[in-house]
């Protein structure tokens, strides 16, 4: 390799189960082990990232684990240095404002996860901060590198569908409650607390934006009803906590083209269908449902033709007369594919979209979807300049 661009990253907050999981371990750190992002043959892109965080023992603790020579609770110190030329945040969200708005002014090419801050006002002022700073920025938008959610954009723009009538997404699962030694929770108290940026009116409806917008067309109006199913949980030290922020939300969007899209995302829910997120997209010839790794579909000349008998036994094994669509391809971890775009963006300046503006766009969905939930009505989803 006679040309290989060493690249610094700060990465904070990455002590949490996604930053480390995702984004350390299966993104920055595979990249890593293949040789870097190859460019061509003779070139290449090696990340080398710096955690930061606010605990140095799960720093070190972390950084020991995994082979990472670079750690500090310095972010400053960090930003100062002009060898780390990229901020990545995944603190939880009521944090990170204030660091990008730091590697704004030292400017560090950003890129953050979703929501990108607490409100559509101050996630529009980072996209306009960054912009007319002239820094390079990007939000995570893994889902759409998903292998079942690729699968899905093929059949779309092979016109497969004919005319896209609605899409039906369910998601989620069952969150154990805690405070018990044989099934502790597998999610973070504060994701349960609206003090704390908790909620998955918050935490998803940034997902359903983009989604909804990269594969089937622009939201007009939504209509958004969130629920606190369960009023009382235990936090990590096994005491009780009053739940504050909504553990499930049903979300209706009305798109400019006349799709209907509804989407269901609970942690109270218990899975009985192919997957954790699963998309159900209907057509005037054909139909399709999409997991997070798998496509089945059916074609108008497939489709059975049931009729409404309670009376008699039902004739239809439905579940299989679906046709499973081939991958065709080996699909790499959906979070290290947009990475390697970014870094490929940042050092070569290969075009990038998911900007911080389609950041924006994430938080003005979850916003209006808690203020629909308020209200009990639609509102309308207007253009952010």
């Amino acid at each position: 390799m006679s040309k290989v661009h060493t690249i610094g990253i700060i990465m904070n907050g990455v002590t949490g189960r996604m930053g480390t999981n995702q984004h350390l371990i299966r993104s920055i750190l595979a990249i890593r082990k293949q040789g870097g992002v190859k460019i061509s043959a003779s070139e290449a892109i090696m990340p080398d990232p710096i955690l930061i965080g606010r605990n140095e023992d799960k720093l070190r603790e972390l950084a020991q684990a995994h082979g990472v020579e670079r750690y500090s609770t310095d972010l400053d110190k960090a930003m100062a240095d002009p060898f780390n030329q990229i901020y990545f945040d995944s603190q939880t969200t009521d944090r990170r404002a204030e660091g990008v708005r730091k590697a704004i002014a030292a400017k560090k090419a950003i890129y953050c996860e979703k929501p990108t801050a607490v409100s559509t006002a101050e996630a529009l002022a980072l996209y306009h901060e960054a912009t007319a700073a002239g820094v390079k920025n990007g939000v995570v938008q893994d889902k759409l590198w998903l292998p079942g959610l690729l699968k899905l954009k093929r059949l779309i723009d092979s016109g497969f569908f004919g005319k896209i009538l609605s899409v039906r997404g369910e998601f989620g699962y069952w969150v154990f409650e805690g405070g018990n030694d044989w099934q502790p929770a597998q999610r973070p108290s504060w994701n349960y607390r609206k003090e704390d940026g908790g909620g998955i009116i918050v935490d998803m409806l940034c997902h359903w934006r983009y989604v909804i917008d990269n594969l089937f067309g622009s939201v007009k109006s939504l209509s958004c009803l969130g629920a606190i199913h369960i009023p009382e949980r235990f936090d990590e030290q096994g005491k009780p906590y009053k739940c504050t922020a909504d553990d499930s939300a049903y979300a209706t969007f009305e798109l400019d083209n006349g799709v209907i899209a509804h989407f269901n995302s609970s942690w109270t829910v218990r899975v009985k269908r192919e997957d954790l997120l699963t998309l159900q997209v209907d057509g005037t010839h054909g139909s399709a449902v999409a997991g997070l790794r798998d496509c089945w579909t059916q074609h108008r000349v497939n489709t059975p033709k049931p009729v409404w008998n309670p009376d008699i036994e039902n004739p239809f094994a439905f579940n299989d007369q679906w046709e499973n669509v081939p991958a065709n391809a080996i699909y790499d971890n959906a979070f290290k594919v947009q990475w390697e775009m970014f870094l490929r963006h940042v050092v070569k300046d290969e075009p990038f979209r998911w900007s911080l503006l389609e950041g924006a766009k994430g938080v003005q969905m979850a916003e209006l979807g808690l203020e629909s939930w308020e209200k009990r009505a639609w509102v309308d989803v207007k253009p952010l300049a």
